[in-house]
């Protein structure tokens, strides 16, 4: 590599790390907290009011697909740029809101600037820049965890600052995307800075392939596969599943938790305190998953944060003691940390870097789905009159994931070859 592309390529993933700290605490980890305040000040209902926060996780789901095509015409900076502009339209909304209409259309902007502006392009960039992509996307996703925990504090400071007022909250995080968005956009360059330095990535990976011993712990393609290749193959479809339920598991058990545990009798400072150790445990996941993800194979990983977060939803459903939180926010925090780390790895380690954007952003298009699953579990809550069995439900289909990536191995790529023609035998050659 030249001398100048480590150091640009540190100081990028800095930035980008600092956009998933602050998309993430701006958004999913800010709007709960305040949405009671909007709630109460605009007359809405619950319902209307949480339906928002639906909306924000269903169109970051399914808005995945967009920003790879995005990138593809106009570039990762123009994708950050786009998604930038699209942030500080949400935030608006939010900040305004004059009705629920509004209120929808601006969380529906947020989940579309989400994948624009973070997950999507952010990995995309660091598969061009890292040969070793496990400890920057360790410390990409770790980062982004932490603007999880920060994101209630932010909330109560801006808040306190502005004597209780929520609109300039939402005003000050769309200057946040501004600024935050030119910073990605300058240091990431154009098209040209980027691809010279995926080229050099991509030799200096084929050479350690080459050079890795038959039984290294890691396994690394050498070819690149098409999507429809990748698609074909079981092991992408564990792959979704796993990103899937993780994002079920999760969304779910965060978003039920307050209202299961109250019901079981747990203390609400406890209650906290265990929610707010499962998301400390997610960042401790993401980094040790940075520092082992080139050393033992993700598969293993996967697998492991599978298992982790069944028993930690089987764990929350009878969580009336400490010994079961303490389990519930270890499980899950584990669980839900590692798994999202594991895949993003898994998909570059098994299929290349080429037509990752595309994998990857067909992956993530399940969060559209996993988003009903607090819907979900409010019903099941009307119907049998508990949230245990929505907890016993996720665990299931996640017991059957951590079966498949068990037993899941890495993809053979058939290589076509051309037919070698059959040796004449010498006495056909004397007839001739």
């Amino acid at each position: 590599m030249s001398t100048t592309i480590p150091w640009r390529s540190w100081l990028l993933l800095g930035a980008l790390s600092l956009l998933l700290f602050l998309i993430t605490a701006s958004t999913f980890s800010s709007l709960g907290v305040v949405l009671p305040a909007m709630i109460k000040e605009n007359g809405w209902s619950f319902f209307h009011g949480f339906l928002g926060f639906t909306l924000l996780g269903a169109f970051c789901g399914a808005s995945s697909k967009f920003p790879a095509i995005l990138i593809r015409k106009i570039g990762v900076r123009g994708a950050i740029l786009a998604g930038s502009a699209v942030m500080v339209a949400g935030f608006a909304c939010l900040a305004l809101s004059p009705g629920l209409l509004v209120y929808w259309l601006g969380t529906a902007l947020l989940g579309a600037g989400y994948q624009m502006m973070a997950l999507i392009p952010g990995t995309h960039v660091l598969s061009m820049l890292f040969k070793k992509r496990a400890l920057p996307f360790g410390i990409y996703f770790t980062i982004g965890s932490l603007g999880g925990v920060a994101g209630p504090w932010m909330v109560v400071t801006g808040m306190a600052a502005a004597h209780g007022g929520w609109r300039p909250y939402w005003w000050a995080q769309a200057a946040a995307s501004v600024v935050v968005g030119a910073l990605c956009a300058a240091l990431v360059g154009g098209r040209a800075w980027l691809e010279a330095a995926a080229v050099q990535t991509d030799k200096a990976l084929a050479e350690d392939i080459q050079a890795a011993p038959a039984n290294t712990k890691v396994y690394r393609t050498a070819v690149d596969w098409t999507v429809k290749e990748a698609v074909a193959t079981p092991q992408f479809w564990v792959i979704m599943a796993a990103y899937f339920a993780h994002l079920l598991g999760g969304v779910t058990a965060v978003s039920l938790a307050p209202t299961h545990l109250s019901e079981l009798h747990v203390a609400s400072a406890v209650a906290i305190a265990a929610i707010s150790l499962e998301s400390l445990m997610q960042v401790a996941a993401r980094m040790g998953g940075g520092l082992l993800g080139d050393r033992v194979d993700p598969r293993w990983l996967l697998a492991g944060a599978q298992g982790m977060m069944a028993v930690g939803l089987l764990a929350l459903g009878h969580a009336a003691s400490w010994p079961l939180l303490m389990l519930f926010a270890v499980g899950v925090g584990i669980g839900f940390g590692l798994t999202v780390l594991a895949v993003s790895i898994l998909l570059l380690n098994y299929y290349g870097r080429k037509n990752n954007l595309e994998i990857f952003s067909l992956v993530c298009l399940v969060g559209a789905v996993s988003a009903l699953g607090p819907v979900v579990g409010g019903e099941m809550r009307d119907r049998l009159g508990s949230f245990t069995p929505t907890f016993q439900m996720c665990a299931a289909i996640i017991g059957v994931i951590f079966v498949a990536a068990c037993f899941m191995r890495p993809p053979r790529k058939a290589i076509a070859q051309e037919p070698v023609a059959e040796p004449v035998p010498d006495m056909l050659q004397d007839a001739a």
